[in-house]
């Protein structure tokens, strides 16, 4: 059994994170000691860092929990935890394209080479949205 203190040093979750997860219904309410301390076993430790990784990948809390709900049920089909990470590829595509977009943006209006703020591409950008060459 594992105090929250080595629960959390060896999950690398810090321990108000561990309490949220509680409170979300992710993390079972931990067995308590005669003093009162929340104890976790080693599956409590599998549980955490489970979640740990899952937010690591950047999945939601609904999808975690989804995701533990299936991890419970072995015999089911893959095909929704495949779905779910689907997803969530598609969704870092986006944002992968969004920050290309950003980055391309950034370039130009860093590359100005104006001497006075008075013709500055970054501010003059900044201020008016409309001199941006795409959407970002």
């Amino acid at each position: 059994m594992f105090s929250i203190g080595e629960l959390s040093r060896r999950a690398g979750v810090k321990i108000p994170t561990i309490r949220y997860y509680e409170q979300m219904g992710l993390m079972a309410a931990a067995d308590r000691s005669e003093g009162n301390q929340r104890r976790y076993s080693k599956d409590g430790l599998k549980r955490l860092s489970f979640i740990r990784h899952s937010r690591e990948l950047g999945f939601s809390i609904d999808d975690i929990r989804g995701l533990l709900e299936l991890s419970q049920h072995p015999e089911k089909p893959c095909r929704d935890a495949h779905n779910m990470a689907a997803r969530r590829l598609d969704d870092v595509r986006a944002r992968i394209a969004k920050l290309r977009r950003l980055e391309r943006e950034l370039k130009r209006i860093s590359g100005c080479d104006a001497d006075t703020i008075a013709h500055c591409a970054v501010i003059e950008t900044l201020a008016d949205h409309g001199l941006c060459e795409g959407d970002h």
